[in-house]
């Protein structure tokens, strides 16, 4: 299998800078080096061009740079689709996480097409599940799982075809400790399945991670790992926009991988959320470069 790196320096979803360098700190910390090391063929693509917030104006702050984010969503899915076209596995690196709208997209249109499926589990401190009806900041970044399921504004979920693209039995999010009030009905009602972090230190990560698993492929024929690097624990990964104490620990997140990776229908995976600014040392980059080997097979023995 061939792995297709694709950059998305993308910081318009969020109000802190810095994450658009988050494609350059996870390179500079050998991703394609460890996963060559595990005998696979990876071919960096380079990025996806993104026009900076400095020479844009806020139309609407209930959807702040709407427009720009719609055309790099509509980018990304079309190169995501023809990344599967050309039988290879999208790996894209963010970017603030509405990168995961054109990810997303352009995975369930090319399984859309050969009548299939697509599952998704959501690795996140935050639901990421708002509309701009409920949106506290106007902040895209916090609405990408909601688009994906079909719910928001027809620029966003329209992006690879009129259609959700991801149906909530098939969708898990899991690690989240901190959501928003009204987001928080939102999923109440979505149908989607939540593993919070108090599930995860009850029942620990083995049985939740297996779960999810199993979830989000039991009527799926592909399954897509969205991971914001915020769903870890702040000293393990400091480096993020949106820090929440109480998260994974470095171990927990290794262990999800490492279960994700027996699953023989992953297709996709992105990793957003990386500011280079707010780190330390590229310490978050450097781990979300380990957990991405850990996803793709590389073991202590």
């Amino acid at each position: 299998m061939r792995i297709e790196i694709i950059g998305v320096p993308l910081d318009l979803g969020a109000d802190r800078r810095g994450v658009d360098m988050g494609p350059s700190a996870i390179r500079i910390a050998g991703i394609s080096e460890r996963l060559r090391r595990l005998d696979y063929e990876v071919l960096d693509s380079g990025d996806i061009p993104i026009v900076t917030p400095e020479v844009q104006i806020i139309e609407d702050p209930k959807l702040k740079y709407l427009p720009e984010i719609a055309k790099s969503a509509t980018q990304l899915s079309n190169y995501v689709f023809n990344v599967f076209q050309d039988g290879n596995f999208p790996m894209v690196l963010g970017g603030d996480h509405s990168v995961a709208i054109g990810t997303i997209a352009g995975a369930a249109r090319f399984f859309k097409q050969k009548n299939q499926k697509l599952g998704l589990i959501w690795i996140d401190a935050h639901g990421d599940m708002n509309t701009p009806e409920t949106t506290p900041s106007g902040n895209i970044h916090g609405m990408p799982f909601a688009v994906s399921l079909g719910n928001g504004v027809k620029e966003l979920t329209d992006v690879g075809g009129p259609f959700p693209k991801v149906a909530p039995e098939n969708a898990v999010l899991m690690g989240a400790r901190q959501l928003d009030r009204k987001e928080q009905n939102i999923i109440k009602q979505s149908g989607i399945t939540v593993f919070t972090m108090e599930d995860i230190d009850r029942r620990g990560i083995c049985e939740v991670a297996g779960e999810a698993l199993y979830l989000a492929t039991k009527n799926s024929d592909a399954l897509h790992i969205s991971l914001d690097m915020d769903a870890l624990d702040p000293q393990v990964a400091p480096g993020v926009g949106t820090p929440v104490r109480g998260g994974l620990t470095y171990r927990e997140s290794h262990t999800a991988m490492e279960i994700i990776a027996s699953e023989n229908s992953l297709c996709s995976f992105e990793i957003v959320e990386v500011n280079p600014i707010l780190d330390v040392r590229n310490t978050t980059a450097e781990v979300a470069a380990e957990l991405a080997a850990s996803l793709f097979g590389k073991r202590i023995l």
